[in-house]
Protein backbone atom coordinates (compact mmCIF):
# COMPACT_ATOMS: atom_id res chain seq x y z
CA UNK A 1 0.00 0.00 0.00
CA UNK A 2 1.10 3.37 -1.10
CA UNK A 3 1.00 6.51 1.20
CA UNK A 4 -1.70 8.17 -0.77
CA UNK A 5 -3.57 4.25 -0.35
CA UNK A 6 -6.53 4.00 2.16
CA UNK A 7 -6.47 0.64 4.06
CA UNK A 8 -9.51 -1.68 1.62
CA UNK A 9 -12.73 -1.30 3.05
CA UNK A 10 -12.34 2.26 5.03
CA UNK A 11 -14.06 5.44 4.47
CA UNK A 12 -13.31 8.51 6.02
CA UNK A 13 -16.80 10.18 7.66
CA UNK A 14 -17.84 13.57 5.80
CA UNK A 15 -18.24 15.33 8.72
CA UNK A 16 -14.84 14.25 10.01
CA UNK A 17 -13.13 15.53 6.63
CA UNK A 18 -14.80 19.06 7.42
CA UNK A 19 -14.26 19.22 10.84
CA UNK A 20 -10.45 18.95 9.73
CA UNK A 21 -11.05 22.01 7.41
CA UNK A 22 -12.93 24.14 9.86
CA UNK A 23 -11.67 27.20 11.53
CA UNK A 24 -12.88 28.89 14.46
CA UNK A 25 -12.34 30.96 17.43
CA UNK A 26 -9.81 32.51 15.69
CA UNK A 27 -9.53 36.16 15.56
CA UNK A 28 -10.38 38.44 12.33
CA UNK A 29 -8.50 40.86 10.32
CA UNK A 30 -8.21 44.07 11.69
CA UNK A 31 -9.62 46.34 9.10
CA UNK A 32 -11.98 48.86 7.59
CA UNK A 33 -11.68 50.85 10.70
CA UNK A 34 -11.66 54.21 10.99
CA UNK A 35 -8.77 54.59 12.86
CA UNK A 36 -9.16 58.03 14.20
CA UNK A 37 -12.76 58.26 14.64
CA UNK A 38 -12.53 55.22 17.11
CA UNK A 39 -10.08 56.80 19.09
CA UNK A 40 -11.52 58.96 21.78
CA UNK A 41 -8.42 60.24 23.33
CA UNK A 42 -6.80 61.40 20.46
CA UNK A 43 -10.50 63.12 19.21
CA UNK A 44 -10.93 64.70 22.28
CA UNK A 45 -7.62 65.92 22.10
CA UNK A 46 -7.65 67.47 19.01
CA UNK A 47 -10.56 69.52 19.65
CA UNK A 48 -9.13 70.30 23.10
CA UNK A 49 -6.33 71.76 21.53
CA UNK A 50 -8.17 73.79 18.97
CA UNK A 51 -7.72 71.76 15.56
CA UNK A 52 -11.35 70.67 15.25
CA UNK A 53 -11.39 72.30 12.08
CA UNK A 54 -9.15 69.78 10.87
CA UNK A 55 -11.73 66.80 11.30
CA UNK A 56 -12.83 66.32 8.18
CA UNK A 57 -9.35 65.36 6.94
CA UNK A 58 -8.51 63.40 9.98
CA UNK A 59 -11.60 61.51 9.33
CA UNK A 60 -10.25 60.84 5.65
CA UNK A 61 -6.55 59.92 7.00
CA UNK A 62 -8.10 57.78 9.73
CA UNK A 63 -10.57 56.09 6.62
CA UNK A 64 -7.12 55.34 4.36
CA UNK A 65 -5.06 54.05 7.59
CA UNK A 66 -8.08 51.00 7.86
CA UNK A 67 -8.54 49.96 4.35
CA UNK A 68 -6.69 46.53 3.64
CA UNK A 69 -5.02 48.25 1.00
CA UNK A 70 -3.43 50.59 3.13
CA UNK A 71 -2.33 47.95 5.56
CA UNK A 72 -0.91 46.14 2.28
CA UNK A 73 1.38 48.57 1.87
CA UNK A 74 3.01 48.98 5.33
CA UNK A 75 3.59 44.79 4.98
CA UNK A 76 5.06 44.73 1.20
CA UNK A 77 7.55 48.19 2.17
CA UNK A 78 8.55 46.10 5.29
CA UNK A 79 9.14 43.00 3.03
CA UNK A 80 10.43 44.59 0.55
CA UNK A 81 13.52 47.23 2.29
CA UNK A 82 15.22 49.42 0.08
CA UNK A 83 17.71 48.71 -2.26
CA UNK A 84 21.03 50.78 -2.52
CA UNK A 85 22.50 51.14 -6.01
CA UNK A 86 26.05 52.52 -5.86
CA UNK A 87 26.62 52.60 -10.17
CA UNK A 88 24.45 52.13 -13.00
CA UNK A 89 24.90 49.26 -15.61
CA UNK A 90 28.37 51.53 -17.08
CA UNK A 91 30.03 52.04 -14.58
CA UNK A 92 28.27 55.52 -13.48
CA UNK A 93 28.47 56.66 -10.40
CA UNK A 94 24.80 57.35 -9.86
CA UNK A 95 23.93 56.39 -5.57
CA UNK A 96 20.19 56.08 -5.72
CA UNK A 97 18.05 53.98 -3.26
CA UNK A 98 14.99 51.74 -4.89
CA UNK A 99 11.86 51.55 -3.09
CA UNK A 100 8.90 49.24 -3.46
CA UNK A 101 6.06 50.68 -4.78
CA UNK A 102 4.16 50.61 -1.38
CA UNK A 103 6.32 52.48 -0.05
CA UNK A 104 5.64 55.80 -3.27
CA UNK A 105 1.77 54.92 -1.71
CA UNK A 106 2.51 55.43 1.56
CA UNK A 107 4.70 58.80 1.18
CA UNK A 108 1.85 60.00 -1.23
CA UNK A 109 -0.70 60.01 1.49
CA UNK A 110 1.10 61.41 3.71
CA UNK A 111 2.26 64.37 1.83
CA UNK A 112 -0.93 65.34 0.22
CA UNK A 113 -2.54 65.61 3.65
CA UNK A 114 0.14 68.13 4.63
CA UNK A 115 1.76 65.81 7.52
CA UNK A 116 5.42 67.07 6.35
CA UNK A 117 3.99 70.78 5.80
CA UNK A 118 1.02 71.77 7.67
CA UNK A 119 2.19 74.18 9.88
CA UNK A 120 3.73 75.63 7.43
CA UNK A 121 0.90 76.26 4.75
CA UNK A 122 -1.53 76.78 6.89
CA UNK A 123 -0.20 78.55 10.08
CA UNK A 124 -3.66 78.76 11.69
CA UNK A 125 -4.56 77.88 15.52
CA UNK A 126 -4.14 73.56 15.99
CA UNK A 127 -2.27 73.54 12.73
CA UNK A 128 0.87 71.63 14.64
CA UNK A 129 -1.86 69.46 16.14
CA UNK A 130 -3.60 68.31 13.22
CA UNK A 131 -0.52 67.89 11.43
CA UNK A 132 0.69 65.56 14.15
CA UNK A 133 -2.70 63.62 14.93
CA UNK A 134 -2.46 62.53 11.20
CA UNK A 135 1.24 61.77 11.60
CA UNK A 136 0.16 59.33 14.73
CA UNK A 137 -2.76 58.07 12.77
CA UNK A 138 -1.07 57.31 9.35
CA UNK A 139 1.88 55.93 11.76
CA UNK A 140 -0.29 53.06 12.29
CA UNK A 141 -0.15 52.10 8.77
CA UNK A 142 3.68 51.95 8.84
CA UNK A 143 5.97 54.00 10.78
CA UNK A 144 9.03 53.78 8.93
CA UNK A 145 8.05 56.41 6.06
CA UNK A 146 7.26 58.85 8.93
CA UNK A 147 11.15 59.28 8.98
CA UNK A 148 11.27 61.07 5.86
CA UNK A 149 8.41 62.94 6.86
CA UNK A 150 9.13 64.39 10.05
CA UNK A 151 12.53 65.47 8.91
CA UNK A 152 10.83 67.68 6.01
CA UNK A 153 8.43 69.20 8.75
CA UNK A 154 11.68 69.85 10.73
CA UNK A 155 13.32 71.73 8.27
CA UNK A 156 11.91 74.88 7.56
CA UNK A 157 12.27 76.31 10.65
CA UNK A 158 16.13 75.61 10.64
CA UNK A 159 15.90 77.15 6.79
CA UNK A 160 14.28 80.26 7.90
CA UNK A 161 17.48 81.30 9.70
CA UNK A 162 18.68 82.01 6.78
CA UNK A 163 16.06 83.44 4.07
CA UNK A 164 16.98 83.98 0.91
CA UNK A 165 17.26 79.96 1.22
CA UNK A 166 13.85 79.31 2.73
CA UNK A 167 12.47 81.56 -0.22
CA UNK A 168 13.83 79.13 -2.84
CA UNK A 169 13.09 76.00 -1.11
CA UNK A 170 10.06 76.54 1.07
CA UNK A 171 7.48 76.20 -1.58
CA UNK A 172 8.91 72.96 -2.83
CA UNK A 173 9.27 71.07 0.76
CA UNK A 174 5.50 72.35 1.58
CA UNK A 175 4.08 71.17 -1.77
CA UNK A 176 1.28 68.45 -1.18
CA UNK A 177 2.63 66.48 -4.36
CA UNK A 178 5.50 63.54 -3.77
CA UNK A 179 7.43 63.86 -6.74
CA UNK A 180 10.38 60.84 -5.88
CA UNK A 181 13.55 60.94 -7.83
CA UNK A 182 16.93 62.91 -8.31
CA UNK A 183 16.02 65.41 -10.94
CA UNK A 184 16.86 69.63 -11.17
CA UNK A 185 14.82 71.19 -8.28
CA UNK A 186 12.80 73.25 -10.78
CA UNK A 187 11.96 70.60 -12.82
CA UNK A 188 10.39 68.90 -9.67
CA UNK A 189 6.01 69.58 -8.10
CA UNK A 190 7.61 69.16 -4.41
CA UNK A 191 11.08 67.38 -2.33
CA UNK A 192 11.90 66.08 0.88
CA UNK A 193 14.87 67.02 3.15
CA UNK A 194 17.01 64.89 5.12
CA UNK A 195 19.66 65.43 7.93
CA UNK A 196 23.17 63.62 8.28
CA UNK A 197 24.68 65.44 11.76
CA UNK A 198 26.46 62.17 13.39
CA UNK A 199 29.66 60.52 12.47
CA UNK A 200 31.53 57.61 14.00
CA UNK A 201 33.77 58.49 16.44
CA UNK A 202 30.88 61.27 17.50
CA UNK A 203 27.45 60.15 17.96
CA UNK A 204 25.50 62.30 19.95
CA UNK A 205 28.30 63.97 20.67
CA UNK A 206 28.05 66.33 17.32
CA UNK A 207 30.70 69.15 18.58
CA UNK A 208 33.27 66.22 18.09
CA UNK A 209 32.54 66.03 14.40
CA UNK A 210 35.51 66.76 11.97
CA UNK A 211 33.63 67.16 8.53
CA UNK A 212 35.35 70.08 6.75
CA UNK A 213 34.16 72.76 5.05
CA UNK A 214 36.08 74.88 2.91
CA UNK A 215 34.54 78.00 1.44
CA UNK A 216 34.13 77.94 -2.40
CA UNK A 217 34.74 81.77 -2.15
CA UNK A 218 33.89 84.82 -0.42
CA UNK A 219 32.73 82.89 3.39
CA UNK A 220 29.69 83.64 5.48
CA UNK A 221 25.87 82.17 5.59
CA UNK A 222 24.05 82.16 2.60
CA UNK A 223 27.31 81.68 0.43
CA UNK A 224 29.66 78.36 -1.17
CA UNK A 225 30.94 76.13 0.60
CA UNK A 226 32.96 72.69 -0.24
CA UNK A 227 32.53 69.83 2.54
CA UNK A 228 34.65 66.74 3.17
CA UNK A 229 34.48 64.13 5.19
CA UNK A 230 31.85 61.05 6.35
CA UNK A 231 28.43 60.49 7.97
CA UNK A 232 27.67 57.93 10.31
CA UNK A 233 23.93 58.02 9.95
CA UNK A 234 22.11 60.06 6.95
CA UNK A 235 18.61 59.33 7.60
CA UNK A 236 16.87 58.89 3.93
CA UNK A 237 19.13 59.52 1.72
CA UNK A 238 17.16 60.00 -1.42
CA UNK A 239 15.53 63.11 0.08
CA UNK A 240 16.65 65.77 -2.53
CA UNK A 241 18.19 68.23 0.05
CA UNK A 242 19.92 67.50 3.61
CA UNK A 243 20.71 69.64 6.37
CA UNK A 244 24.27 68.62 7.66
CA UNK A 245 26.85 69.83 10.30
CA UNK A 246 30.28 70.18 9.54
CA UNK A 247 33.44 71.94 10.67
CA UNK A 248 33.98 75.83 9.46
CA UNK A 249 36.81 77.36 10.01
CA UNK A 250 35.00 79.37 12.97
CA UNK A 251 33.69 76.55 13.94
CA UNK A 252 30.64 73.89 13.83
CA UNK A 253 28.46 74.94 10.97
CA UNK A 254 25.23 73.92 9.80
CA UNK A 255 24.90 73.79 5.87
CA UNK A 256 22.64 73.27 2.96
CA UNK A 257 23.60 69.93 0.85
CA UNK A 258 21.65 69.23 -2.41
CA UNK A 259 21.67 66.25 -4.51
CA UNK A 260 21.25 67.97 -7.40
CA UNK A 261 23.48 70.81 -8.39
CA UNK A 262 22.30 74.00 -9.85
CA UNK A 263 23.23 73.59 -13.49
CA UNK A 264 21.63 69.79 -13.54
CA UNK A 265 25.40 67.53 -12.42
CA UNK A 266 24.97 65.08 -9.05
CA UNK A 267 26.26 66.36 -6.05
CA UNK A 268 29.72 64.33 -4.88
CA UNK A 269 27.00 62.64 -2.19
CA UNK A 270 28.25 59.04 -2.33
CA UNK A 271 26.26 56.97 -0.22
CA UNK A 272 28.70 53.97 1.50
CA UNK A 273 26.14 51.79 2.13
CA UNK A 274 22.47 51.57 4.23
CA UNK A 275 22.49 50.34 7.98
CA UNK A 276 20.83 46.79 8.39
CA UNK A 277 18.51 47.95 11.50
CA UNK A 278 16.96 45.83 13.99
CA UNK A 279 13.40 47.19 12.58
CA UNK A 280 12.81 50.40 10.73
CA UNK A 281 13.05 48.25 7.94
CA UNK A 282 11.21 49.72 5.43
CA UNK A 283 13.12 53.27 5.63
CA UNK A 284 16.89 53.80 4.22
CA UNK A 285 19.40 54.53 7.07
CA UNK A 286 22.97 55.27 5.17
CA UNK A 287 26.91 56.05 5.78
CA UNK A 288 28.04 58.91 3.42
CA UNK A 289 30.71 60.02 2.19
CA UNK A 290 31.37 63.96 1.18
CA UNK A 291 34.22 64.59 -1.24
CA UNK A 292 34.21 68.26 -1.84
CA UNK A 293 30.71 68.41 -1.53
CA UNK A 294 28.99 71.57 -2.66
CA UNK A 295 26.91 73.08 0.22
CA UNK A 296 25.43 76.28 1.25
CA UNK A 297 25.43 77.84 4.88
CA UNK A 298 22.60 78.30 6.75
CA UNK A 299 22.64 81.11 9.83
CA UNK A 300 25.75 81.90 11.25
CA UNK A 301 29.52 80.46 10.83
CA UNK A 302 29.71 78.28 14.41
CA UNK A 303 26.30 78.60 15.44
CA UNK A 304 25.27 75.22 13.93
CA UNK A 305 23.81 73.65 16.93
CA UNK A 306 21.62 76.57 17.89
CA UNK A 307 20.89 76.72 14.19
CA UNK A 308 19.54 72.92 14.06
CA UNK A 309 18.58 72.82 17.03
CA UNK A 310 14.83 73.32 15.89
CA UNK A 311 14.66 70.95 13.73
CA UNK A 312 16.07 68.87 16.28
CA UNK A 313 13.29 69.51 18.79
CA UNK A 314 10.66 69.16 15.83
CA UNK A 315 11.77 66.05 15.18
CA UNK A 316 12.11 64.77 18.98
CA UNK A 317 8.07 65.61 19.24
CA UNK A 318 7.50 63.58 16.37
CA UNK A 319 9.64 60.98 18.14
CA UNK A 320 7.10 61.23 20.75
CA UNK A 321 3.91 60.71 18.88
CA UNK A 322 5.65 58.24 16.58
CA UNK A 323 6.53 55.99 20.07
CA UNK A 324 2.56 57.02 20.89
CA UNK A 325 1.20 55.97 17.56
CA UNK A 326 3.04 52.35 18.21
CA UNK A 327 1.48 52.03 21.53
CA UNK A 328 -2.13 52.78 19.85
CA UNK A 329 -2.11 50.31 17.40
CA UNK A 330 -0.38 47.43 19.80
CA UNK A 331 -3.25 48.35 22.11
CA UNK A 332 -6.24 48.06 18.87
CA UNK A 333 -4.50 44.54 17.78
CA UNK A 334 -4.45 43.52 21.84
CA UNK A 335 -8.26 44.85 22.26
CA UNK A 336 -9.09 43.31 18.72
CA UNK A 337 -8.13 40.01 19.20
CA UNK A 338 -9.43 39.78 23.22
CA UNK A 339 -12.78 40.71 21.91
CA UNK A 340 -12.58 37.74 18.85
CA UNK A 341 -11.06 34.93 20.81
CA UNK A 342 -12.71 32.75 23.74
CA UNK A 343 -10.47 30.87 26.15
CA UNK A 344 -11.98 28.86 29.12
CA UNK A 345 -15.42 29.36 27.83
CA UNK A 346 -15.50 33.11 27.86
CA UNK A 347 -14.01 35.72 25.65
CA UNK A 348 -10.42 37.01 26.58
CA UNK A 349 -11.88 40.36 27.03
CA UNK A 350 -14.19 39.27 29.62
CA UNK A 351 -10.95 37.76 31.47
CA UNK A 352 -10.59 39.57 35.10
CA UNK A 353 -6.69 39.29 34.59
CA UNK A 354 -6.96 40.02 30.69
CA UNK A 355 -8.69 43.03 31.69
CA UNK A 356 -6.29 44.35 33.99
CA UNK A 357 -4.02 43.99 31.31
CA UNK A 358 -5.58 45.52 28.63
CA UNK A 359 -6.71 48.28 30.75
CA UNK A 360 -3.09 48.50 32.19
CA UNK A 361 -2.13 48.73 28.31
CA UNK A 362 -5.05 51.40 27.57
CA UNK A 363 -3.93 54.15 30.18
CA UNK A 364 -0.33 53.75 29.08
CA UNK A 365 -1.64 54.89 25.56
CA UNK A 366 -3.80 57.45 26.36
CA UNK A 367 -1.37 59.29 28.54
CA UNK A 368 1.28 58.97 25.83
CA UNK A 369 -1.20 60.40 23.15
CA UNK A 370 -2.38 63.35 26.02
CA UNK A 371 1.25 64.69 26.41
CA UNK A 372 1.64 64.52 22.76
CA UNK A 373 -1.32 66.35 21.53
CA UNK A 374 -0.66 68.83 24.63
CA UNK A 375 3.04 69.57 23.55
CA UNK A 376 1.75 70.37 20.00
CA UNK A 377 -0.79 72.28 21.15
CA UNK A 378 2.01 74.23 22.68
CA UNK A 379 3.70 74.78 19.74
CA UNK A 380 0.99 76.29 18.35
CA UNK A 381 0.89 78.99 21.03
CA UNK A 382 4.69 79.48 21.55
CA UNK A 383 4.97 82.05 18.82
CA UNK A 384 2.91 84.53 20.79
CA UNK A 385 3.18 82.83 24.22
CA UNK A 386 6.21 82.50 26.34
CA UNK A 387 5.24 80.74 28.81
CA UNK A 388 4.04 77.68 26.00
CA UNK A 389 7.32 78.13 24.39
CA UNK A 390 9.00 77.36 27.65
CA UNK A 391 6.81 74.15 28.43
CA UNK A 392 7.51 73.30 24.97
CA UNK A 393 10.96 73.06 25.56
CA UNK A 394 11.10 71.05 28.92
CA UNK A 395 7.69 69.16 28.09
CA UNK A 396 9.42 67.77 24.41
CA UNK A 397 12.52 66.85 26.75
CA UNK A 398 10.88 64.73 29.27
CA UNK A 399 8.66 63.02 27.35
CA UNK A 400 10.72 61.98 24.34
CA UNK A 401 12.30 60.16 27.02
CA UNK A 402 9.79 58.65 28.76
CA UNK A 403 7.21 58.01 26.41
CA UNK A 404 9.95 56.77 23.67
CA UNK A 405 11.42 54.29 26.58
CA UNK A 406 7.64 53.04 27.65
CA UNK A 407 6.64 51.81 24.02
CA UNK A 408 9.06 48.46 23.70
CA UNK A 409 7.43 46.88 27.22
CA UNK A 410 4.06 48.10 25.47
CA UNK A 411 4.14 46.45 22.62
CA UNK A 412 5.78 43.35 24.02
CA UNK A 413 3.09 43.23 26.43
CA UNK A 414 0.25 43.50 23.82
CA UNK A 415 1.64 40.76 21.57
CA UNK A 416 1.40 38.69 24.79
CA UNK A 417 -2.07 39.31 24.70
CA UNK A 418 -2.56 37.22 21.45
CA UNK A 419 -0.01 34.22 22.52
CA UNK A 420 1.66 32.53 19.86
CA UNK A 421 -0.61 34.32 17.10
CA UNK A 422 1.23 37.70 18.58
CA UNK A 423 4.53 36.12 17.90
CA UNK A 424 3.95 35.13 14.39
CA UNK A 425 4.46 37.60 11.34
CA UNK A 426 1.34 38.07 9.89
CA UNK A 427 0.04 39.23 13.39
CA UNK A 428 1.60 42.54 12.29
CA UNK A 429 2.94 42.71 16.30
CA UNK A 430 6.95 41.58 15.50
CA UNK A 431 6.85 44.35 13.47
CA UNK A 432 5.77 47.20 16.15
CA UNK A 433 7.94 45.60 18.44
CA UNK A 434 11.04 46.01 16.08
CA UNK A 435 10.00 49.12 15.47
CA UNK A 436 9.56 50.32 19.07
CA UNK A 437 13.11 51.15 20.16
CA UNK A 438 14.15 53.42 17.41
CA UNK A 439 12.45 56.40 19.12
CA UNK A 440 14.36 56.27 21.78
CA UNK A 441 17.73 56.26 19.98
CA UNK A 442 16.92 58.51 17.75
CA UNK A 443 17.62 62.22 18.10
CA UNK A 444 19.10 61.55 21.52
CA UNK A 445 19.04 58.05 23.25
CA UNK A 446 17.78 57.97 26.76
CA UNK A 447 20.84 59.97 28.32
CA UNK A 448 20.82 62.36 25.87
CA UNK A 449 17.16 63.46 26.41
CA UNK A 450 17.69 63.82 30.18
CA UNK A 451 20.78 65.68 29.95
CA UNK A 452 19.12 67.67 27.38
CA UNK A 453 16.37 67.73 30.12
CA UNK A 454 18.72 69.04 32.61
CA UNK A 455 19.90 71.90 30.36
CA UNK A 456 16.46 73.30 29.55
CA UNK A 457 16.21 73.77 33.47
CA UNK A 458 19.55 75.02 34.07
CA UNK A 459 19.70 77.73 30.50
CA UNK A 460 15.81 78.03 31.16
CA UNK A 461 14.98 78.09 34.27
CA UNK A 462 11.63 79.57 33.20
CA UNK A 463 10.61 76.59 31.36
CA UNK A 464 10.29 74.29 35.37
CA UNK A 465 8.03 77.44 36.37
CA UNK A 466 6.12 76.44 32.92
CA UNK A 467 6.14 73.01 33.59
CA UNK A 468 5.21 73.27 37.22
CA UNK A 469 2.28 75.59 36.55
CA UNK A 470 0.80 73.03 34.05
CA UNK A 471 0.99 70.10 36.21
CA UNK A 472 -0.21 72.11 39.05
CA UNK A 473 -3.79 73.10 37.08
CA UNK A 474 -4.85 69.45 37.93
CA UNK A 475 -3.81 70.12 42.34
CA UNK A 476 -6.37 69.10 44.55
CA UNK A 477 -8.49 66.59 42.85
CA UNK A 478 -6.56 63.26 43.33
CA UNK A 479 -4.66 62.82 46.20
CA UNK A 480 -2.32 60.79 45.08
CA UNK A 481 -1.76 62.98 42.37
CA UNK A 482 -1.01 65.79 45.16
CA UNK A 483 1.08 63.95 47.51
CA UNK A 484 3.04 63.24 44.16
CA UNK A 485 3.49 66.90 43.08
CA UNK A 486 4.84 67.96 46.14
CA UNK A 487 7.76 64.95 46.34
CA UNK A 488 8.64 65.87 42.93
CA UNK A 489 9.23 69.69 43.72
CA UNK A 490 11.57 68.66 46.69
CA UNK A 491 13.49 66.27 44.93
CA UNK A 492 13.94 69.48 41.78
CA UNK A 493 14.93 71.22 44.88
CA UNK A 494 18.18 69.23 45.66
CA UNK A 495 20.33 69.00 42.89
CA UNK A 496 23.01 66.83 44.24
CA UNK A 497 24.43 64.32 42.11
CA UNK A 498 21.30 65.27 39.43
CA UNK A 499 23.41 64.13 36.56
CA UNK A 500 22.84 60.48 38.42
CA UNK A 501 19.62 61.17 39.38
CA UNK A 502 18.49 62.43 36.28
CA UNK A 503 16.24 59.78 34.33
CA UNK A 504 14.14 59.02 37.69
CA UNK A 505 13.73 62.52 38.02
CA UNK A 506 12.88 63.01 34.32
CA UNK A 507 10.41 59.95 34.26
CA UNK A 508 8.56 61.35 37.57
CA UNK A 509 8.68 64.68 35.81
CA UNK A 510 6.87 62.70 32.44
CA UNK A 511 4.69 61.26 34.63
CA UNK A 512 3.39 63.83 36.80
CA UNK A 513 2.83 66.03 33.55
CA UNK A 514 0.43 62.94 32.15
CA UNK A 515 -1.18 62.46 35.20
CA UNK A 516 -2.34 66.17 35.24
CA UNK A 517 -3.41 65.95 31.89
CA UNK A 518 -5.87 62.75 32.15
CA UNK A 519 -6.79 64.20 35.64
CA UNK A 520 -8.47 67.23 33.90
CA UNK A 521 -9.22 65.78 30.72
CA UNK A 522 -10.00 62.15 30.52
CA UNK A 523 -12.21 59.54 32.10
CA UNK A 524 -12.30 59.64 36.35
CA UNK A 525 -11.34 56.04 35.55
CA UNK A 526 -8.39 56.56 34.04
CA UNK A 527 -6.99 59.44 36.03
CA UNK A 528 -7.47 57.34 39.19
CA UNK A 529 -5.80 54.61 37.92
CA UNK A 530 -2.99 55.98 36.45
CA UNK A 531 -2.16 57.82 39.36
CA UNK A 532 -2.43 55.07 41.86
CA UNK A 533 -0.54 52.82 39.74
CA UNK A 534 1.98 55.00 38.24
CA UNK A 535 2.42 57.82 40.94
CA UNK A 536 1.57 56.19 43.85
CA UNK A 537 2.99 52.83 43.72
CA UNK A 538 0.27 50.68 44.13
CA UNK A 539 1.02 48.76 40.89
CA UNK A 540 3.63 46.36 40.07
CA UNK A 541 6.31 46.82 37.64
CA UNK A 542 4.55 44.72 34.77
CA UNK A 543 1.81 45.39 32.63
CA UNK A 544 -1.40 44.18 34.51
CA UNK A 545 -0.99 44.90 38.07
CA UNK A 546 -3.61 47.31 38.53
CA UNK A 547 -5.06 47.60 41.89
CA UNK A 548 -8.17 45.55 42.37
CA UNK A 549 -10.70 48.44 42.47
CA UNK A 550 -9.51 49.59 39.23
CA UNK A 551 -12.59 50.51 37.26
CA UNK A 552 -12.08 48.27 34.24
CA UNK A 553 -14.52 48.55 32.25
CA UNK A 554 -15.30 52.35 32.15
CA UNK A 555 -11.36 52.47 30.93
CA UNK A 556 -12.50 49.44 28.00
CA UNK A 557 -15.24 50.98 27.16
CA UNK A 558 -13.38 54.44 26.77
CA UNK A 559 -10.85 52.25 24.78
CA UNK A 560 -14.03 50.49 22.90
CA UNK A 561 -16.36 52.82 21.96
CA UNK A 562 -16.08 55.84 19.45
CA UNK A 563 -17.09 58.99 20.74
CA UNK A 564 -20.39 60.20 20.14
Amino acid sequence: MTALQQPRGFEAPAAALRAVDEVFNQSTPLENVDLFSCDTALCEAVKREGADWALPMLREVGALAGRPESIQWGREANAYPPVLRTHDPFGHRIDEVEFHPSWHRLMEVAVRHGMHALPWRNPRSGAHVARLAAFYVWSQVEAGHGCPISMTYAAVPALRKQPELARNWEPLLTSLEYDFGLRPPESKRGILCGMAMTERQGGSDVRANTTQAEPAGAPGPGREYLLTGHKWFCSAPMCDIFLVLAQAPRGLTCFLVPRILPDGARNAFRIQRLKDKLGNRSNASSEIELDRTWAVMVGAEGRGVPTIIEMVNCTRLDCVAGSASLMRHALSQALHHAGCREAFGRLLLDQPLMRNVLADLAIESEAACAAMARLAGAADRAPHDEGEAHLKRLGTAISKYWVCKRAPSHVAEALECLGGNGYVEESVLPRLYREAPVNSIWEGSGNVACLDALRAMSRDPDSVDALFDEIGKAKGANGDFDRAFSRLRLDLADLRDVETRARRLVERMAMALQGSLLIRYSDPAVADAFCSSRLAGAGGYAFGTLPAETDFGAILRRCLTPPA
